[in-house]
């Protein structure tokens, strides 16, 4: 574990450091292709500080020697009020990445430890993740379960 790790929510002046490790994190994903043209980075770095600025995304960023080497982000899902069930929120967690310097250094179990403990002072009732095939271990080691309730729709399938 690296003793100089800090892990700690993200603010709107992150999103161009954010923005960068989501175009690095998507790039390991296409065997390291550039993206077209037309998805520069600065979209990616309004798009977050925008969610970010206005509470409809939080994220956590870890840091070792002053410089973000990871994140987690996640948005809550509201349910609709129930007078006789949970209304609890449901946490949907995503863009997860550390780069690949300091894996298996304890960044991304920090990460996790902290959105945990968020989702659970804020009573959360469920986080939920679509993996990938890469990813699905990590997130079963870390107690995420298969769910026995959801269904999906794709819609490009109807």
């Amino acid at each position: 574990m690296t003793t100089d790790l800090t892990v700690r929510p993200a603010c709107p002046a992150d999103a161009r450091r954010l923005a960068e490790l989501r175009w690095m994190f998507k790039q390991e994903d296409h065997d390291g292709q550039p993206p077209a043209a037309d998805r520069r980075l600065e979209e990616a770095d309004r798009w977050i500080r925008d969610r970010l600025a206005d509470g409809r995304w939080l994220a956590w960023v870890a840091e070792t020697g002053g410089e973000i080497c990871g994140h987690v982000f996640l948005c809550l899902v509201e349910r609709f009020p129930d007078p006789y069930g949970d209304s609890a929120p449901v946490g949907y967690v995503t863009n997860f990445y550390v780069m690949p310097s300091q894996r298996n250094r304890g960044a991304g179990s920090a990460l996790l430890d902290a959105l945990k403990q968020h989702c659970r002072g804020a009573r959360f009732d469920t986080l939920i993740v679509w993996p990938s095939d890469r990813s699905s271990p990590l997130w079963r080691r870390s107690g995420f379960e298969t769910p026995q309730e959801l269904l999906e729709l794709p819609l490009d399938a109807c």
